[in-house]
């Protein structure tokens, strides 16, 4: 396997390529706003991953289709929080506290990855028994005296001619004493209007359960709560997305028993118009909560069909009560896969039988 490590000098405002592999490329620039940036491309498309900054996603293309939500950013902005530069396709949201923060909550917002300060960043090409990849990674040490201290090691690994592509991330506990862990891979898809959600789980109020508690965040209106109520008695009315204005402010459902396959992944998909769709797979025995996330309006357009996480997005607090909150003892580490992206209409009519068939 080759690998080159990878150092803030390389990065300059002409975009330049620095390494190529079985077809693919990456190539590095820096955004007018000084962030870092890292293409890697195959035939199909690209993504965009920002390796100093959280290392998410920035932006994902395929066959032409802009799998990103909608956004006011037309660049990724330097900020501490994630809403400082909300227009990414992905974002590593934990690992400490996740979620929205309760008036008496002390996290930011989705806690303190997502804009983390990565410590290194490196490419790296090879192949493995699912063949050729070229992989972008990254490690952050986090220490505070007399609190916590872990090693983040996150990575995007994209394949030759291929629209699916994977997001994993590591944490290892580096202290003396046990460490909460709260983590959601947080994938913001584009929002397709005329789109249906396909689940391998019911759209029944138990099993796709609206979240009725409205955050800090939200104004909520007396049409708004009333459709909440509506909701808890039919979630089944969000399986199409045809009603844009329904999600403004926004929805959020918790998805459960979701069903596997033999490989013990289960997965979703969000079915476009045009035939084709999103797709995401992941492990429910390491993500055992999957949250969703639709919202629609004049400045932001994102259907998060499916939001893999250890908890719930309700804050610490709500979710240690709730006995989500993970402890990872000295030594331990957890380990985070997620495979995603974009699906071809014939892909996606397989996916969607595979999906019912569960």
């Amino acid at each position: 396997m080759a690998r080159v490590t990878l150092q803030k000098g390389f990065f300059t405002d002409r975009e330049r390529e620095i390494l190529t592999h079985a077809g693919m490329t990456a190539s590095l620039f820096r955004y007018d706003s000084g962030i870092e940036a890292v293409r890697i491309a195959n035939g199909r498309g690209h993504l965009v991953v920002l390796p100093y900054m959280g290392q998410m996603v920035w932006d994902a293309v395929f066959d032409g289709v802009d799998l990103t939500m909608a956004n006011m950013f037309d660049q990724p902005r330097p900020a501490d929080v994630i809403v400082g530069t909300y227009g990414c396709f992905a974002f590593h949201s934990g690992l400490l506290a996740n979620g929205c923060p309760s008036p008496q909550d002390t996290h930011p917002l989705h806690g303190e990855m997502p804009c983390a300060p990565m410590d290194g960043a490196a490419l790296e090409a090879g192949e493995d028994a699912d063949g050729p990849f070229l992989r972008l990674t990254g490690h952050r040490e986090y220490v505070m005296g007399f609190g916590a201290h872990y090693m983040a090691r996150p990575s995007v690994t994209l394949r030759p001619d291929r629209t699916l592509f994977d997001i994993a991330l590591s944490v290892e506990n580096l202290a003396g004493d046990p460490m909460d862990l709260m983590y959601m891979c947080h994938v913001n898809f584009a929002f397709a209007e005329g789109a249906r959600i396909v689940q391998p789980a019911p759209f029944t109020p138990d099993a796709t359960v609206v979240r009725t508690a409205v955050p800090g965040h939200v104004r909520p209106t007396p049409d708004y709560t009333a459709l909440l109520a509506e909701l808890e008695r039919n979630p089944a009315a969000m399986e199409v997305l045809d009603e844009p204005r329904c999600y403004n402010p926004e929805q959020v459902f918790y998805i459960r028993g979701l069903r596997t396959g033999p490989d013990g992944l289960t997965r979703l998909m969000m079915r476009r118009r045009e035939g084709d769709g999103f797709a995401i797979a992941y492990d429910p025995a390491v993500f055992p909560h999957t949250v969703r996330w639709v919202l629609c309006n004049a400045d932001q357009k994102v259907a998060a069909f499916a939001l893999p996480a250890t908890c719930e997005p309700e804050g610490y607090l709500a979710e240690k009560r709730k006995g989500n909150v993970r402890s990872l003892p000295p030594g331990g580490r957890a380990d985070f896969a997620v495979r995603l992206g974009y699906l071809t209409a014939a892909e996606a009519e397989r996916t969607a039988a595979l999906i019912q068939s569960l």
